[in-house]
């Protein structure tokens, strides 16, 4: 029961941190993806284990919706993380670490977003896909934790959840990819 109590009170404790420290570039994240979606680009998302399945939970937020009692346009969203044909075949032909690069370079088109999901900042296969995004002049928007690792200077953006405990990162990035949707879905309504 004591263990219980003492990880809901650190994941408040995370949140708290995140409210304190990162209020700002969330929000300057999340403006950038309402012009996005305000100019009808696509908003890629990747990640590994528990970041590829954040990935696969906002892109459906984004193309179905968030909130079952707002009704507004679908969002062109899509995780790099759900096709196993393409994972399979570019982990096959050009190595796992070129699995999202591969992606971002067949449907990444300029002012696109790619949303680098990991909780270290370091995934060799999401830092390559950054790479890639770049070379596209695709947008892109790191949800990071700990140190932000090498990514937190490579993205175009960075939120950088100020703790060290993977669960409590990933705890806080659904957090931030829902506040995301959020922003979104109101600013699609008020077009």
């Amino acid at each position: 029961m004591h263990r219980i109590s003492t990880t809901i009170q650190e994941s408040i404790a995370a949140k708290q941190l995140l409210a304190e420290q990162c209020s700002e570039i969330i929000f300057e994240c999340g403006e950038l993806l309402c012009e996005t979606v305000k100019n009808n680009r696509l908003i890629m998302l990747c990640g590994n284990g528990g970041s590829a399945a954040d990935s696969q939970h906002i892109a459906a937020e984004l193309v179905v919706r968030l909130r079952g009692n707002v009704e507004r346009r679908a969002i062109a969203a899509m995780a790099l993380t759900v096709d196993t044909s393409i994972l399979t075949a570019g982990g096959n032909d050009y190595g796992y670490n070129n699995v999202f690069s591969r992606q971002v370079e067949a449907f990444g088109k300029p002012d696109d977003v790619l949303i680098a999901i990991t909780t270290s900042g370091t995934s060799p296969n999401v830092v390559r896909a950054v790479e890639e995004a770049h070379n596209k002049g695709v947008l892109t928007i790191g949800l990071l934790g700990g140190t932000g690792g090498v990514l937190k200077d490579m993205c175009t953006k960075s939120v950088i959840v100020p703790s060290s405990v993977t669960a409590r990162i990933q705890e806080c990035h659904i957090l931030i990819g829902h506040m995301w949707c959020e922003m979104i879905e109101d600013s699609v309504i008020q077009m």
